[in-house]
């Protein structure tokens, strides 16, 4: 996942052991800097390519994802392209992450790679260090569009695995005919 020498942080490696304990199914990481919805792959599968297309086996519902989030936010729909993140209004708001700029070692990437959990991540406004009186204006422009993204999690397949005998099975994988891409069941 890292490239050969990358020395990986102790506080990283202890998230990356909190998410392979915990069965996380979604999540959002939230930064600031631009106006729109990206989603995995960040990291191209042609690195000497930079803005290439790199979608995952769950491309489509990576979109749906997104697109949840971005249709709920009040900027990231406003369709005029002379607002901050316009340059995303043709797109709807959302892109792939390695189709904007690829990099190595994000978390949307680790968490689909190494986790059961779907990440995106929110650009949530064109100032990469907003001042504290612009704050409550951008909790309120993503307090619903947060919501929306939360409600997602009950999109999709859900439920038990269990043997004969009524027992849940930890590590079960699940596959789905089309998609090259399995989850497993957690304890």
């Amino acid at each position: 996942f890292f490239p050969p020498g990358f020395q990986v942080a102790p506080e990283t490696k202890a998230v990356m052991k909190w998410l392979r304990s915990i069965p996380f199914v979604l999540s959002a990481s939230l930064h600031g800097g631009e106006l729109v919805v990206t989603y995995p792959y960040d990291y191209s599968r042609h690195p000497m390519e930079e803005k290439m297309f790199s979608p995952t086996p769950d491309e489509k519902t990576f979109k749906m994802l997104a697109k949840a989030y971005a249709d709920a936010h009040p900027v990231i729909s406003d369709r005029s392209e002379l607002r901050c993140g316009g340059n995303f209004v043709k797109r709807g708001g959302i892109i792939n992450g390695a189709e904007w700029y690829s990099f190595t070692g994000g978390m949307a990437d680790f968490n689909y790679l190494h986790t059961n959990c779907f990440e995106v991540t929110v650009e949530v406004g064109c100032e990469k260090f907003p001042l504290e009186e612009e704050l409550f204006t951008i909790w309120h422009e993503n307090r619903d569009a947060l919501l929306n993204y939360m409600e997602m999690v009950h999109r999709g397949i859900k439920g038990i695995v269990s043997d004969k005998f009524g027992n849940p099975i930890k590590n079960a994988r699940i596959s789905v005919r089309g998609i090259q891409h399995d989850v497993t069941t957690g304890n």
